[in-house]
């Protein structure tokens, strides 16, 4: 008590930060405050939060208890001064734990392993004993040989009641909590550095439109440094049904007026340039009168490409059929009594009503749709294939810069170097007390290991099997 009361401020705040249980509480308020930062959307519009506050609260206390989050900066948490308190916190906490413990671990490792008494090898967690009536240097020199298969080099030391030979191994193995929390420090120094110097933004960009810029919320523009093109945009379907199976971008990256790259991006394939990467994460219809994209294959096999709008009239190549587009849906489909209706906004089932004149059966008209080649077909023999309704998809992209995501890398690669280390290899030590006795010699095995000991344990049986069978093979 006495020395408590002595202990300065420093020294207290020191013991403080040194404390485990400090360490305890800061972590489980991060991960508290982080659940709660995974709950709630980061930088969302209110209203999409306010939806998920209403599913866990109730429509009454929803609004309120936003307004108390929002405050309290739980809608952009990772970017709050408070977070970045408690991670810093954590950081002076687990360097101050490393550096209190450090000189005693130090030591162990650097102090070299001596010769011990008998009496104090009889007494080690891992032990054993035999006789040998071989010669007394043979013994020696066999033992010195098998502690080499084992993995340890020993030294010598020659005691009053016999020889020792000793040896280690693994000591800076002692040193791999270390490498762990080196590496959470790395982490921790990669995640801020992408908090305040990168940018996480959203982007939709239209069939046809270029964009130099990346968005935070409602207004806040992210500039790129470069353009990003929108070359087409395409939705594949499971089946038949209306369950989106792949949908992908092809983009195009402008550097000062130039085409740099093009790359089609799909989930989990994203597109990275200078240090920005675009990831596909959704998709959408505008309204708007898009390109109509065709192709024509008259009776004989004669092709053409096609692009047209709606309420523009086309020809079928080397006919005198001609096409006019006079409807269109972006989600067709038909009722009971066969009236047609639509039933989606977005490009799900994108269809054309045609009215053709030219065909030698008269007048036809009908639907055409695009994930329905049967409806391709003309009466004549001619075909229209629907390949494409451009212009009016658009992509959206997660847009994302973050430049400490290579040192968190790095973290995490020493931090599996650091766990490795810490809880698959140990630091060993092996004596083996060799004295004369009537009739032959006393071997005396003395071992121990900070961690793993029955792995160990099972090496040094391994050990005294070798010696017991050259014994054996010896007479």
């Amino acid at each position: 008590m006495e020395k408590e009361k002595k202990k300065s401020l420093i020294d207290r705040v020191w013991d403080l930060f040194a404390s485990v249980k400090f360490a305890v509480v800061i972590f489980s308020i991060i991960a508290l405050t982080s659940m709660v930062g995974t709950i709630l959307e980061q930088g969302a519009e209110p209203e999409k939060n306010i939806k998920v506050l209403t599913k866990m609260f109730g429509e009454s206390a929803a609004p309120e208890l936003y307004t108390v989050f929002e405050k309290l900066g739980f809608m952009n948490m990772y970017h709050s001064w408070w977070f970045v308190s408690l991670l810093l916190l954590f950081s002076a906490n687990l360097i101050i734990c490393s550096l209190d413990r450090l000189p005693r671990i130090w030591k162990i490792v650097k102090e070299p392993i001596r010769p011990l008494e008998p009496e104090r090898l009889e007494k080690m967690s891992i032990k054993r004993s035999l006789k040998i009536k071989t010669k007394f240097s043979d013994t020696k020199d066999f033992i010195g040989d098998s502690l080499k298969r084992i993995g340890f080099k020993a030294s010598e030391a020659s005691l009053d009641n016999g020889v020792q030979l000793y040896s280690e191994k693994g000591n800076y193995t002692r040193l791999g909590v270390y490498v762990t929390h080196f590496s959470i420090l790395i982490i921790l120094a990669g995640a801020i550095i992408g908090l305040f110097f990168g940018f996480n933004a959203y982007l939709p960009l239209q069939e046809g439109e270029t964009s130099s810029v990346a968005y935070q919320g409602r207004d806040k523009k992210i500039p790129l440094g470069f353009e990003i093109h929108c070359d087409n945009f395409e939705v594949s379907f499971y089946g038949q049904s209306d369950m989106p199976k792949e949908y992908k971008s092809w983009l195009t990256v402008i550097k000062n007026g130039k085409e740099v790259l093009h790359k089609t991006i799909v989930v989990n394939d994203p597109l990275t340039y200078d240090g920005i990467t675009f990831y596909q994460s959704s998709f959408g219809t505008l309204s708007g009168n898009g390109i109509v994209i065709l192709k024509t294959v008259s009776k004989d096999g004669r092709t053409s490409d096609v692009n047209t709008r709606i309420g523009d009239t086309f020809t079928v190549p080397g006919t005198s059929v001609h096409g006019r587009i006079t409807n269109f849906s972006p989600a067709l489909a038909f009722d009971q009594s066969g009236r047609p209706f639509t039933y989606d906004e977005n490009l799900k089932n994108p269809g054309i009503y045609v009215e053709f004149s030219g065909l030698p059966s008269g007048a036809y008209s009908g639907w055409i749709l695009k994930r329905y080649p049967k409806t391709w077909d003309l009466p004549d023999g001619s075909r229209i294939e629907f390949l494409d309704y451009w212009g009016v998809e658009y992509t959206g992209m997660q847009v994302r810069k973050d430049p400490g995501v290579l040192i968190v890398y790095l973290g995490c690669i020493m931090m599996a170097v650091g766990l490795y280390v810490t809880f698959f290899m140990s630091h060993r030590k092996v004596w083996v007390h060799v004295a004369e006795e009537k009739g032959g010699q006393k071997v005396i095995v003395g071992a121990s290991a900070n961690k793993n000991r029955a792995a160990f344990e099972r090496k040094i049986e391994k050990f005294i099997g070798v010696i017991s069978s050259s014994q054996k093979g010896g007479k």
